[in-house]
């Protein structure tokens, strides 16, 4: 299983993916080389926290935000920050062989060490300033957002929402394997032995860890102890299993990893459909107050192709045993005048109880006047969290057709789980690259796309963006 390269972040760094160019009478990967070491030098000298970033900055650097705003002695951890600028830094290097980007990237998993709990997780951001600095943040900007409720109580324990503690661990991985240097193991054990302890007996993982109870919503039950599948925090932490087994070869990961795919089936419905969440009874169960308990047709789907990814990972046809369950997604199509003219097939949320849909709506201005609440109508549905979403399920067919017709022995071909040879160059410590996608590939870039990104360098070594990917996107096309 061959991992590529990661998802680009949303900071002024994302630009580098494309190694651009700059000094146009130099041959083009010299050119890309001495841009990408322009611009760096910029954000490590300039912008960089001890070796860590946020995701936004202002061109003065007079403000900074993560998902939320973020104070100058804070960094983030979440993708788009710290993290996903590490794993740039070491593709860049991993391009050049130019250890400046080495060194900076370093630098990230040196600032990832420092802001790892003494668990061995990750909270969403690091506060330089200590646990004072960080509580203070939780009681006055945390507090107020208001569709961001993760950040409106301070827990003091890390998470697993947006692949916050998976990637980091990931990141020290890389670091490790990079050169085998000692200095980053310790870290990496610790945050290996947090996944492995935060794993429920039945296969299951909580949001955050170690468990808490102590932040109950509007009536709603603190949901960060539930079994999670939102944000693929199971497949996120069975993943970076599969790559700690495929690089470092320790059996003790095996059992994990299969309890973690066998959890998929342990709380599947009757009808073939999956909640986001499930309490310790393993029934349907709410997070966020505009996240109801509800079925989701769209993480149904996904985890349908998941249960197919199982089966090539094992041969095992129990993972496919109930994917034709899934019919349950012809069922909950969205009726015709609720589509858009074919926008959307389904909605967001299913009632468990009738499989007809739910919409999520709120009223007010803020977290103090404002609330959420869930009905039947599709009209002003939230901006924020989108109401419908489009399943392409001739594709869930066409897929599930084309695997399960494979015998065990052939479709478990280039399994990472089953014994077999390694037969890829040099040694697998040195031959995967990493990668929070399983085969992400690199998005072709055009001469003349690369020409705009040069021009937009401004005499600081900056490219400033005004709406985050979608411009860099433009640019690039």
């Amino acid at each position: 299983m061959l991992a590529s390269i990661p998802r680009k972040t949303v900071t002024l760094f994302a630009i580098l993916y494309c190694h651009v160019v700059v000094a146009r009478q130099l041959p083009l990967p010299q050119q890309a080389e001495q841009t990408m070491l322009k611009a760096t030098r910029y954000m490590a000298d300039s912008v960089s926290t001890h070796g860590g970033y946020v995701w936004y900055y202002l061109p003065d650097l007079s403000r900074r935000w993560g998902e939320m705003e973020a104070y100058k002695t804070m960094i983030w951890v979440q993708d788009g920050g710290t993290v996903s600028v590490g794993h740039m830094l070491l593709d860049a290097y991993d391009a050049t062989g130019n250890e400046y980007f080495y060194q900076q990237a370093e630098r990230a998993g040196e600032a990832m060490i420092w802001g790892q709990s003494n668990e061995g997780g990750w909270n969403y951001m690091v506060d330089f300033a200590g646990d004072r600095s960080l509580k203070k943040w939780y009681a006055t900007i945390g507090k107020n957002g208001w569709r961001l409720e993760e950040f409106q109580h301070y827990y003091g324990n890390s998470t697993y929402d947006d692949d916050v503690s998976s990637d980091a661990a990931r990141l020290l991985l890389r670091l490790y394997l990079e050169k085998f240097d000692p200095r980053y193991k310790p870290a990496l054990d610790k945050a290996i032995s947090f996944i492995l302890k935060s794993q429920y007996p039945n296969g299951g993982w909580p949001q955050r860890y170690p468990l808490k109870h102590d932040f109950n919503k509007a009536g709603h039950p603190d949901y960060s102890s539930f079994y999670t599948f939102n944000d693929d925090v199971i497949w996120e932490n069975v993943f970076f299993l599969i790559q700690c087994y495929e690089t470092l070869g320790e059996s003790r990961f095996l059992e994990p990893i299969n309890k973690g795919m066998n959890f998929y089936l342990l709380v599947q419905g009757k009808n073939g459909a999956w909640g986001q969440q499930y309490d310790m009874n393993r029934q349907v169960a709410g997070a966020r107050t505009y996240e109801p308990a509800d079925y989701l047709p769209r993480y149904t789907f996904n985890n349908c192709l998941l249960l197919l990814r199982f089966y090539r990972y094992t041969g095992d046809r129990k993972y496919l045993a109930h994917i034709q369950d899934a019919k349950w997604l012809e069922k909950t199509k969205l009726p015709e005048r609720m589509t858009q003219n074919g926008k959307y097939t389904h909605p967001l949320y299913v009632n468990p109880a009738n499989d007809k849909p739910i919409f999520v709506h709120r009223k007010g201005a803020n977290v103090i006047y404002g609330y959420y609440y869930a009905d039947t109508s599709d009209a002003r549905l939230l901006g924020h969290y989108p109401g419908k979403s489009y399943i392409n399920i001739q594709y869930l067919k066409d897929e599930y057709a084309k695997i399960s017709a494979l015998s065990p022995k052939e479709v478990t071909h280039d399994s990472p789980l089953m014994p077999g040879e390694f037969e890829g160059a040099d040694i697998p410590q040195t031959w995967y690259h990493l990668s929070r996608e399983e085969h992400a590939e690199n998005e072709p870039v055009s001469e003349a796309g690369v020409k705009v990104i040069i021009d937009r360098l401004d005499s600081r070594n900056r490219w400033l963006i005004k709406h985050g990917q979608s411009c860099f996107r433009r640019a690039v096309e």
